[in-house]
Parts: structure tokens; sequence; C-alpha cells
């Protein structure tokens, strides 16, 4: 990776002569509509995977009925978990092909296959309708999601990061995670309408399946929005040198190992404790501390789309000083807050008190989300860069994303101890600043090509 960077001022002067042809393309017009465009689709995608978390504690008796809840809410947020077994292979399918055939084709397909997945989990039938089959139907859409899902992050960030300038690239890069976050959000607020228009007799009948078929028109839109833009620079620049390579996977294992390992170390940190705030919230919330499913999807549509606007300010931050400073203080902060914050939410009654903890939660999940998309892809070279981030990304979601609901509640069961969940955040967050500590600083650099 070189460490020369382009110069402030009028001349787009590089220091060492004229800017590269990828670089003069990269304009904050560029950047913008590209960090719109990855934005809103990552958006809709993680609406399409979210809903599910949100609607865990109805739809659990629908497809794993049994006389103890605590059972059929742990068989339903593990099929939570399980769609993230499929991540890594989407992650590896979708990576090849946007390494190889455009970034952006591989983004229209991830949006549209999505879509569809979680149309069909609207309308698949229920335990009571076709027996066991109901939960296996309930695994292989989940499945289909997770694969589709596995392509998406990586890819709107690599498109994002391709095309916005050295120095901004962290402010620009924060619309995927706002984008992922704010997908968590809407979910939260359309499960929250569902419910507030339907009684519990109807909701469990068939107001569940609305959110779920959203998804279709939704996909809908972001196709129109994604199948307008144009590829990056940095393909277009790649693919007319004739340098892309024809096996990105190997490339990428045989030639940047070690970058995959540190994708994977922080995407450990920031999807472990992100994905507390994100599902496990509103289980712990609905299920333990008995609030009303209604007030509690309000409570986190709110909480999360506040944090949200406060995401660009990290970009902002991780661009003056850079990707690690920013990193290592989310983490730190997370370690900090952590067990207070269960302890807060396990002894009030006021929703409104969950709320402000919820919203500094989820400031913070950001704090460690936003540098991490652009310090992601400036760790790999183009040639692999969709494939480098997808993989290790997906591999550190696996581990601690979709596994850390199921996890929370699993301790919760065994040890009776309804703060031990914060003890898990402490954890992840540990390996995420080990992981940082091995890591140069890449923040304000030309991408290596």
């Amino acid at each position: 990776m070189t460490n020369t960077e382009p110069r402030v001022g009028s001349s787009d002067l590089h220091p060492s002569g004229p800017l590269p042809a990828t670089e003069a393309k990269k304009s904050n017009s560029v950047a913008r509509r590209a960090a719109i465009a990855g934005g809103v689709g990552t958006l809709i995608e993680y609406y399409d995977f979210a809903v599910y978390g949100f609607l865990a504690v109805t739809i659990a008796p629908l497809f794993f009925p049994s006389d103890n809840s605590a059972v059929s809410i742990l068989s339903t947020l593990a099929v939570f978990g399980v769609a993230y077994v499929a991540r890594p292979l989407g992650g590896i399918f979708f990576g090849r092909l946007g390494d190889r055939r455009g970034r952006r084709h591989s983004l229209v397909i991830t949006v549209v296959s999505m879509g569809i997945a979680c149309g069909i989990l609207g309308l698949l039938p229920t335990h009571s309708a076709v027996g066991v089959l109901a939960p296996i139907l309930l695994v292989l859409v989940r499945l289909a999601q997770g694969f589709s899902a596995g392509g998406e992050v990586g890819g709107a960030a690599t498109y994002i990061a391709e095309s916005a300038p050295p120095k901004r690239r962290g402010f620009f890069g924060s619309f995927t995670p706002v984008g992922s976050t704010l997908g968590f959000a809407v979910a939260a607020a359309v499960v929250g309408v569902v419910a507030l228009i339907t009684t519990d007799e109807q909701m469990e009948s068939w107001g569940w399946r609305i959110p779920f078929l959203l998804a279709l028109p939704l996909a809908y839109v972001c196709l129109r929005v994604r199948m307008k833009l144009e590829d990056t620079p940095e393909f277009e620049e790649m693919a007319e040198k004739k340098q892309v390579t024809k096996s990105p996977l190997m490339d990428v294992v045989r030639k940047n190992p070690w970058s995959v390992a540190r994708v994977v170390g922080v995407a450990i940190a920031m999807n472990g404790s992100g994905y507390i705030g994100l599902t496990y919230f509103s289980v712990y919330l609905i299920n333990d501390l008995g609030f009303s499913k209604n007030a509690v999807y309000w409570c986190s549509a709110i909480a999360i789309a506040l944090a949200c606007a406060t995401f660009p300010l990290s970009g902002m931050a991780t661009d003056r000083w850079g990707r690690k400073p920013v990193l290592i203080g989310g983490y730190l902060a997370y370690v900090i807050i952590a067990l207070p914050a269960f302890m807060i939410m396990g002894a009030t009654s006021s929703i409104v008190v969950i709320g402000i903890v919820y919203f500094l939660y989820m400031v913070l999940n950001g704090v460690v989300q936003v540098p991490a998309f652009p310090l992601f892809t400036e760790l790999f070279p183009r040639t692999v860069r969709y494939t480098g981030v997808s993989l290790g990304f997906n591999i550190g979601t696996i581990a601690a994303g979709g596994t850390a609901p199921y996890v929370a509640a699993q301790l919760v069961e065994s040890t009776g101890n309804a703060m031990s969940p914060a003890y898990w955040v402490m954890g992840v967050c540990a390996i995420g600043l080990l992981t940082v500590a091995t890591i140069r600083e890449t923040g304000r650099k030309e991408l290596p090509a």
C-alpha cells in the first residue's frame, strides 16, 4: 500500500505527478451517488433480514410449538443464526462475481435474491398446517436469505470506497452501516405498525406475514436505483488493463491471509456487540422483562434511527483521526457501559429510560462499525477486494453476529443471570482490541491497486 495521498488544492495534483485515472474520477458527487445507492440497497437487504428477529417472539410458537416458551424462543433464535451459516458461501459467490464481472453486477443480484427469499418467508405454512415441514422450510428460506446477505455488505463497502476520494472515504463509507443498521429500525417500525393495527390473534394468524411480504416492492425500488449505476473507476480500470484475476478466492487466501484474519477479528467485535442491541434487546425486553411488544418495537425503531443519524459523525472522525483511534475508543466504551446498560434495563420499568440506554448503546455501535468498513477495503488490492472483504466479514459475522442473540439467551437461561450477555459484549470487544493492535493505520491513503 502506498503512503502517498493527493494534495489538497485546485491543481488536483498527485505528489509524484498527475492523479491516476481512477483517483481523478472520484469526486464528491460520484461518491455521493454511490453512497446513497449502496446505503439504500443495504437498508432494504437488512430490513429483509431483520424482520425475522423482531418477529421472533411472535413466530416462535407458530413454527416451534412447545409447552416451554423458552424452548420455542431458543429454537427460533437458532434459526436466525442458521442463516449466517450460508453467508460465507454467499460472500465467496458474490465476491467472485464482483471481482470478475463488476461490483454493480453483483449488487443488483443480491438485492433481488434477498427480496424474493423474504417474500417467500411471508408465505410459508406454519407447524399447525404442515407439521415438521414448517420449520424445515423456514430453515431453507433463512439459508437463502443468508446466502444473499453474504454478498451485500462487502459489495456495498467496496463500491463506495472505490468511488470516494481518499480523505472522505470514512464519511461516505458510513452510509453502509447507516443502511444496514437503519434496516433494523425500519423493520422494527413496520412490525410496530402491524402490531398496532392488528389484535394479538390477528398478528399470530396473518399479521406477521405483512412485514415479510413488503420486501418485494422494496426490493423493486432498490433494483431501479442500482440499475442506473455505473461500475466503479477502480474496476473499470482493472478490467481495461486486463488485471481481473481468474480465482479471487484462491488469490486472497494465498496472498492476503492476514488481511482476511484481521477483518474476521474486527467483524467479531463489531457484530458480536451490535447484534445484542439489534436483535437480542427486543427479545430480552419482551420475553424476560415483560414490556409490551408494541412499545419495544417503537422504542427500537426510534433509538436505532436516532443513533444512525450520528454515524456520519463517526465517519468524519475516522477521516480526521484515523480508523484505529476511533475503533479503540469504541471498544473501550463498550467494555465500560455493557454491564451498566443491562443493569439499568433490568431495574427500570420506564420505556423512556430503556430508549435512552438503547440509543447510547447503538451510538457506540456506529463508532465501532463506521471505521471498520473503509478499513476492510483498505486491507486488500482491488483484484480481490470484494472477495476479501466479504469472506472475512462473513466469517466474523457467523462467529459472533448471528450467534449473538442465541448465545445471549442461552447464557441467561443456563446461568439465571440476566446480566450475563454483558460479558459476551466485553469478550468480543477484547478480540477487537487485540486485532486492531496488529493493523497499521490506513486512513486518508489511496486504496491499494
